[in-house]
């Protein structure tokens, strides 16, 4: 199902190196490259109402700046095609 949680992310990022820049790629049909610009959780109770949650807590990776068009080695990494 892919990346679903904290530690699926932290397990798909295990083996590469701590100082590798990242990136975001998103619109397959006309590809681009964003940094990350922020990570943020929202609470259990995200409406801060003080009503029980309905859901778990969850974590953000919150887009950034385009950096520009995906390169066709990364689309092609991803099954996008150009």
């Amino acid at each position: 199902m892919g990346i679903e949680t904290v530690g699926d992310l932290l397990a798909a990022l295990e083996d590469y190196d701590h100082d590798t820049p990242i990136r975001w790629a998103a619109q397959p049909a006309w590809p681009f490259e964003y940094s990350i610009g922020a990570v943020v959780e929202t609470p259990a109770d995200a409406e801060g109402d003080g009503t029980p949650p309905t859901e778990e807590p969850v974590v953000w990776l919150v887009e950034g700046e385009q950096v520009g068009y995906l390169p066709g080695s990364a689309a092609d990494a991803v099954g996008w095609s150009r």
